[in-house]
């Protein structure tokens, strides 16, 4: 096999792909964003570690929102 029909194999170059994984890489990276914040204005140092390091695109910080967004900080 040449190094051109390599090249046009390569599924991400593939007509379509790009208008939909760049929704969902915009879509991690604000929710990620947004509950990394939220860790840390909580100080909640494990949570925070976990989003950091974890890429589970976007459904671990969908969990982390979904179970404390909204709710008091308890001090």
């Amino acid at each position: 096999m040449n190094e051109a029909s390599d090249i046009n194999s390569l599924w991400f170059l593939k007509p379509g792909v790009v208008e939909w994984i760049m929704p969902l890489m915009i879509l991690d990276v604000v929710l990620k964003g947004f509950a990394l914040w939220q860790a840390a204005k909580r100080k909640q140092l494990y949570w925070f570690i976990a989003l950091l390091v974890v890429n589970s695109l976007g459904i671990l910080p969908g969990i982390y929102l979904y179970l404390y967004y909204g709710k008091q900080n308890n001090k």
